[in-house]
């Protein structure tokens, strides 16, 4: 779950210089908590809970390790998980860079990657056997429909990159999650760390385990780099977001322009892209 802020700050280490001509090799890590092995209850995921800190650190940092022993030269880890406030400086990986805040609707993507990643990530809304599966918000949103298909943030966020010819190469997270990014993107990486028997049951790893297990797949995704396509959503795009029913649209919604109400806690956007529709959105 993602809450918005104000504020920004990056950490930005010394970088080994490039041979002349040598495309620099960049990825950008989006974090979430529900995914991350033994995290299997509602109150194991705020952001300041010990346990959770200590265990996305850890599977961050063996990811940012096998990126860099999979040929990445750098790799910048934005703190996604419910208003950014998980991650630390003095804990995180010491080459890695720290994105700290809310960073727009486009996610900063414009700044050029090479590929995109997933760490601790969940599946969306309505998943059977997906551990507290939800899309974005989940007490604020019932369903997100992209073209009509159900969707959550893996697929927004992949379809985003694409936008900019970004790919996705890698994942962590539960089985769930691993399916729903496979089903678009077949030959990204994936580490499952553990499976859902409900939304707060799983059967997890220990925390080496997921680590080891994190960072063999994200060399392997690294040294994959230029062999995973973008995903890309093409033409005109509708989304329509279905909020649960303790919240309504406010006065003026249909105002806006794109914009179409559905019933009091339904609307849908239009654009002529993605970006278009998304920014009408998230920019809102």
């Amino acid at each position: 779950m993602q809450m918005k802020t104000m504020w920004l700050v990056l950490l930005v280490p010394a970088v080994a210089p490039l041979c002349p001509g040598q495309a620099r090799k960049s990825v950008f890590v989006i974090t979430d908590g529900e995914g991350v092995a033994g995290i299997c209850r509602q109150e194991q995921t705020e952001p300041q809970d010990p346990e959770l800190r200590q265990l996305l650190t850890g599977e961050v940092n063996a990811a940012v390790d096998g990126f860099l022993a999979g040929g990445a030269d750098e790799v910048i880890v934005w703190d996604g998980h419910d208003g950014s406030r998980t991650l630390s400086a003095a804990t995180i990986h010491p080459k890695a860079k720290l994105v700290i805040g809310n960073i727009g609707p486009m996610m900063t993507l414009d700044r050029g990657y090479t590929a995109v990643a997933f760490v601790g990530q969940h599946s969306m809304a309505g998943v059977r056997a997906g551990i507290m599966a939800h899309s974005y918000n989940s007490l604020g949103i019932q369903n997100m429909l992209l073209n009509g298909k159900r969707v959550g943030e893996i697929e927004t966020r992949t379809a985003l990159a694409g936008s900019f010819g970004i790919p996705v190469i890698f994942l962590s997270g539960d089985r769930a999650a691993a399916r729903e990014l496979h089903d678009i993107v077949p030959d990204a990486v994936t580490a499952e760390v553990k499976e859902g028997l409900a939304r707060y049951s799983c059967i997890s790893l220990s925390a080496a385990a997921a680590r080891d297990l994190i960072r063999e797949k994200a060399a392997q995704a690294a040294r994959q780099i230029g062999s995973i396509k973008p995903y890309r959503i093409t033409g005109p795009v509708t989304l329509e977001i279905e909020y649960t029913t303790r919240n309504s649209l406010p006065i003026g919604a249909e105002t806006e322009p794109g914009r179409e109400v559905v019933d009091d806690r339904t609307i849908r956007v239009h654009g002529k892209d993605l970006v278009e529709a998304w920014t009408r959105y998230e920019g809102r």
